[in-house]
């Protein structure tokens, strides 16, 4: 196999990524198209709070296997109504699920709360979801404080001083077995480095100050997305091990002010991979996204 140059998700052939971006206002979009037929999908959330569309949708027992686009955006609740410019871009494409009467784009979504970090009047909306649609592409994934990672922070557990979290994407292979993963880096808890040290937040643990519940709102967003065959069942449990990766490079995590959601999704263009061999790389990328999000995004800062 020949090596990629391209190092993000978009690396994997047959998807694309696409944002919006207001850096005035600290708030952006993200849009993960698929395959034109789909890519075969399900997800894990964690955490009192997740902000999701079409979410129920993913769990394994439902209809639908496939979904046609994947969000994630700034605005709360409020910038779930992006998925609406993603689902126009993708009918003038003939893209979406095959019903009797027309075809039905499926464009879960998921959310980070970053109403005070900017402008709080100022989310993404139809208008700024169909342009991170048509922006899509399969270049590399611009990185950093962009898109839905514009206004996303880290550490924020004392209340103060939280450092930029940003979006990031990497691209994984071993033994001809690849995965490529994006995250937007919104957590209460610090990011952990590859040695366990602290890349971005206070570091002093929670505890040093007194934390009020409501003080901060707080969401890590990932997608992980492979060419390997996978069930709806297989992409669960992927997902899951995506959540258990969180785990290990932000600390804490899941907390009561967390609403973690993690994406697993299979276009199936290749055999099925080792599943253990699947399941460490969807780790690895997925602590390696997290990281590269809070690097490019400081060093964004720092320019």
């Amino acid at each position: 196999m020949t090596e990629r140059t391209n190092r993000t998700l978009t690396g994997i052939p047959g998807f694309q990524v696409g944002h919006w971006t207001d850096l005035d206002a600290q708030t952006g979009c993200t849009v993960l198209l698929c395959p034109p037929d789909g890519a075969v999908a399900s997800a894990s959330f964690l955490g009192p709070s997740p902000g999701t569309r079409e979410g129920v949708l993913l769990a394994p027992e439902k209809k639908v296997e496939r979904v046609h686009a994947l969000l994630f955006t700034g605005g709360s609740a409020f910038g779930l109504a992006a998925a609406a410019g993603v689902v126009r871009v993708l009918e003038e494409r003939g893209v979406g699920h095959l019903t009797p009467w027309a075809r039905v784009p499926i464009v879960p979504a998921a959310v980070i709360y970053d109403l005070g970090v900017g402008r709080a009047d100022v989310r993404p909306g139809a208008q700024e979801g169909e342009a991170a649609a048509r922006a899509a592409s399969t270049a590399a994934v611009p990185r950093g404080r962009v898109g839905a990672g514009t206004g996303a922070t880290a550490g924020k557990y004392l209340g103060v001083g939280a450092v930029p979290g940003g979006l990031g994407s990497v691209l994984l292979e071993r033994h001809g077995v690849q995965v490529g993963a994006l995250a937007v880096v919104n957590p209460i808890g610090d990011v952990l480095d590859e040695r366990g040290g602290v890349l971005a937040g206070p570091g002093v643990g929670p505890g040093a100050v007194a934390f009020t519940p409501g003080d901060a709102e707080n969401t890590t967003l990932v997608a992980v997305v492979t060419e390997h065959a996978l069930t709806k069942g297989e992409c669960r449990r992927l997902a899951d091990a995506a959540q258990a990766a969180l785990a290990r490079v932000i600390h804490p995590s899941h907390t009561f002010w967390d609403g973690d959601s993690a994406f697993m999704l299979s276009s199936g263009t290749r055999p099925a991979a080792d599943p253990m061999l699947l399941g460490a790389l969807v780790q690895e990328a997925v602590c390696a996204a997290v990281r590269d999000a809070v690097r490019t995004a400081g060093s964004a800062l720092a320019q």
